[in-house]
């Protein structure tokens, strides 16, 4: 993996809220879903604020703690506890450059883009894999008036495939027809 600044590595993360939710759908146990608003943006800075930063070189950790925001263009992404582990020997972080393997996101996940926003207990972004799984009790992505509600959604970075599962329960999934694109 090539270099990148630590902080355009969460770029990946936060453009997961430019997901498109299906347009149609009932009542299942797992919802499957092409979600094509997912890319990266090369060209918008990254800010990223938290009440604590812990930089650990010889484990490859950085530890974002305390009300962690993250906000690139109208992306905004929130949660208590942000980790990101990159390689050791691939950079340093503190110089801005690392290899990122993979980013976690505890306490309370939001990420909001627009009209769309998704809200879990929990995050995974795995670089090398380039996927995303946001967990929890109650996943809930939401698109104007449409609600989607599972406990595990995972996208698949690179086509953009997505995957809401239940967990056990059930999806559910509400629609709002006034939300349908006119043509």
């Amino acid at each position: 993996m090539a270099k990148s600044p630590i902080f355009m590595s969460v770029a990946w993360l936060v453009l997961a809220a430019g997901l498109c939710f299906p347009a149609s759908g009932a009542l299942a146990q797992a919802t499957e879903s092409k979600m094509s608003g997912l890319a990266l943006s090369n060209d918008e800075p990254i800010q990223i604020e938290s009440d604590e930063l812990k930089i650990d070189e010889e484990t490859g950790k950085a530890t974002f703690t305390g009300n962690v925001k993250v906000v690139q263009g109208e992306m905004t992404l929130q949660a208590g506890e942000m980790i990101v582990n990159y390689d050791k020997n691939g950079g340093s972080v503190s110089s801005g450059a690392a290899d990122i393997r993979e980013i976690e996101l505890y306490e309370k996940v939001l990420i909001v883009s627009g009209t769309q926003t998704a809200t879990a207990d929990a995050g995974n972004f795995n670089m090398a894999n380039e996927v995303l799984v946001l967990t929890g009790d109650k996943v809930v992505l939401t698109d104007a008036d449409n609600v989607f509600i599972g406990c595990k959604l995972t996208v698949q970075m690179k086509d953009g495939q997505a995957k809401l599962d239940s967990c056990g329960g059930r999806v559910m999934i509400q629609l709002d027809p006034k939300s349908r694109p006119k043509q």
